[in-house]
């Protein structure tokens, strides 16, 4: 009997000894149509990779070093997080190179990568399109301007960006990286602006209509800029056709979330489209899924604000930036 004692506790204790921890998850996927399916599997879970964070933003996934890089904006860094290795500061200062000291959102926001892999940021406090003048894999807070004006007036805070396969730059120009935003006594532009940067370094206003144009992205045939639009009074997110001039026209509504605003936490941010068209759009209550047709498919909803997300790992992996979190998301 004592034997059998022995024996069952040091089977429990083992036992006990080999089982890993689960993730920290955080949230459900809600399905609105039965294609979502075909897309993230039923038994998804939304895992909380980091956290801590003052307000996380611009997820970029490098896929040659399997790392995750994101601007915590008002820390004025760029964290690195990597399955081995966890969560590390890989860039401080960001957005604000400037020796007076100053509040607000002043880090960098969104993070992408030039045709030649190079890390380019939207920099709120230094209010600029910026090219980190450094490799990859060793980081430096030197910086190369890609644009800081318009017109001889300098940008508000440039927030989001994207560039085209042909290497324009395309971005949106908020004031949320202004202390004091549309009010901000150093602001020069009256409007909140959709740009161009050409290769040749021309910057052209592309529409001054949007009342705080925030994420944008191409359609995958490139021919439809969508823009996220994050005013409380005016949740939406714009569609518009791409001439061949490269103005914006045939303006259009992909949704109106402005009564969902109302009662859910958080506004059209930042997203991203994958290869088959699918929409994966931060907005209020998490992230909005859509198909190429503009169809609601599901959302991943959040317990708190979401900013932005990535896809990685062949369009399987989504991570996502909210709050203070950062999210992970295997689909499939």
């Amino acid at each position: 009997m004592r034997r059998y004692y022995i024996f069952h506790v040091i089977t429990v204790l083992l036992f006990s000894a080999c089982k890993q921890p689960g993730m920290k998850t955080i949230g459900t996927i809600e399905q609105a149509d039965s294609s979502l399916l075909s897309i993230i599997s039923k038994d998804a879970k939304v895992e909380v990779i980091a956290e801590g964070f003052d307000w996380s933003e611009g997820p970029l996934w490098i896929p040659g070093a399997n790392m995750l890089l994101f601007s915590d904006i008002p820390q004025n860094k760029i964290c690195k997080w990597t399955e081995a290795g966890g969560l590390e500061t890989y860039l401080t200062p960001s957005g604000y190179t400037g020796a007076k000291p100053r509040g607000g959102e002043l880090g960098s926001n969104a993070l992408i990568l030039d045709k030649q892999g190079r890390l380019v940021m939207c920099q709120h406090g230094d209010r600029r399109m910026a090219r980190m003048d450094a490799p990859l894999d060793h980081p430096a807070s030197r910086f190369v301007s890609l644009a800081d004006n318009y017109d001889g007036k300098k940008f508000n805070s440039p927030n989001d960006a994207v560039f085209r396969s042909n290497g324009d730059l395309f971005f949106t120009d908020p004031p949320y990286g202004m202390e004091q935003q549309e009010k901000d006594p150093a602001r020069e532009l009256p409007f909140h602006g959709v740009f161009k940067v050409s290769t040749d370094g021309k910057v052209t206003l592309l529409t001054d209509t949007l009342t705080r144009p925030n994420g944008l992205a191409f359609t995958p045939d490139e021919k439809t800029l969508i823009v996220a639009n994050s005013d409380p009074n005016k949740a939406v997110w714009y569609m518009f056709d791409i001439a061949e001039n490269d103005s914006l026209v045939n303006p259009r509504l992909l949704r109106d979330v402005t009564e969902e605003a109302k009662t859910e936490t958080g506004l059209p941010d930042g997203f991203k489209i994958d290869r088959q068209g699918n929409i994966f759009a931060t907005g209020p209550g998490g992230v909005w899924i859509f198909n190429s047709g503009g169809k609601l498919l599901g959302k991943i909803k959040a317990p708190v604000a979401t900013s932005n997300c990535a896809l990685a790992e062949d369009d399987k992996v989504l991570y996502i930036t909210a709050d203070n979190y950062v999210l992970r998301v295997k689909m499939r």
